[in-house]
Order: C-alpha cells, then sequence, then structure tokens
C-alpha cells in the first residue's frame, strides 16, 4: 500500500486549470498584477507550455497554453468565458489598480456590494476575467436578500 496522499500537500480539492494564448506571457502578467509565484513550466517541443503552475495567496493555478489541433483552447477562441476567477485581497482597491495598471482591462470598478464585500472586475489581456473582493461584513442570507431587494438587485452589475 501507497503512503501518497490522495490530495498533494497544499492542494485545495478543486484547482483551476486555465488554457492561455501565450501561456508564458500570461504568467509574467500574473506575476505584476497578482503577484503570483511561479511553481514551475514544463514546455513542450514547440515551446509552447504543455502545463505549468503558479501560486497567487495560499492557491495554485494550473496553466497551459492553448492547442486548438487538440481541442484545447482559451476563452480569446471561444469569445470569452462564463468562469470568473475569483481572489480574496486584503485591499481590493489597491489589488483592482494593480491589475489594471499591469495590463488588465476594468469592467467594474470596486463598490461595496449587498453581500458584504468590496467587488470589482476585470478582464486579463487573455481573457480571463477576475472578480476581486474584500470582505467587509459577515451577513446572514437574509440580510443578503434584504440588502439586494433595498438597492434593486444586481442593477450595478456589468452588462455582457
Amino acid at each position: 500500500m501507497s503512503n501518497v496522499a490522495p490530495i498533494p500537500e497544499g492542494f485545495a480539492t478543486i484547482t483551476p486549470h486555465i488554457v492561455c494564448e501565450g501561456a508564458a506571457e500570461a504568467i509574467d502578467y500574473y506575476k505584476k498584477a497578482f503577484n503570483a509565484v511561479e511553481i514551475h513550466r514544463m514546455p513542450g517541443p514547440d515551446g509552447k507550455l504543455m502545463h505549468a503552475m503558479i501560486q497567487i495567496g495560499d492557491s495554485f493555478i494550473m496553466m497551459a497554453d492553448a492547442f486548438p489541433d487538440w481541442g484545447c483552447v482559451g476563452p480569446k477562441q471561444l469569445n470569452g468565458s462564463p468562469v470568473y476567477l475569483h481572489l480574496y485581497v486584503k485591499d481590493v482597491d489597491a489589488a483592482y489598480k494593480q491589475a489594471v495598471d499591469a495590463g488588465g482591462t476594468a469592467k467594474m470598478p470596486p463598490a461595496d456590494m449587498f453581500w458584504g464585500d468590496r467587488y470589482g472586475q476585470l478582464t486579463d489581456p487573455y481573457g480571463h476575467i477576475w472578480s476581486i473582493a474584500t470582505h467587509k461584513r459577515d451577513m446572514t442570507p437574509e440580510e443578503m436578500q434584504a440588502e439586494m431587494e433595498k438597492q434593486g438587485g444586481c442593477t450595478d452589475a456589468p452588462k455582457q
């Protein structure tokens, strides 16, 4: 019987694995935008990244270049993505500015939200959407519902 842990040390049970056109450049962006640390990269014979891993805060993100011939495509080839990567930080305003200054596109500037977070959204240069938040208030589901109704629902959400 093996003593290998079924979930590797340091990993959560869900780890995003994103595809980018230009994964090596995306790693550089994530370093500037989110203070990512590169864990490793495995280039393929053509120089594209077959696999890479970065760490942002206490979380890992696996990455690969797009390989359309294998059915592996990124959000730019799909004209967007329905998946958001959510990042909690100590200061959402500073983190949002850092990510936009590094080359991200502002989508929704940080604002106080009915669920108790200060929250904003941006799109990185590789087509991935990031929501960034700082938790400000602990609220019950009932309090969130009341605040949402008081504010008129999600009317401040960005239009697609």
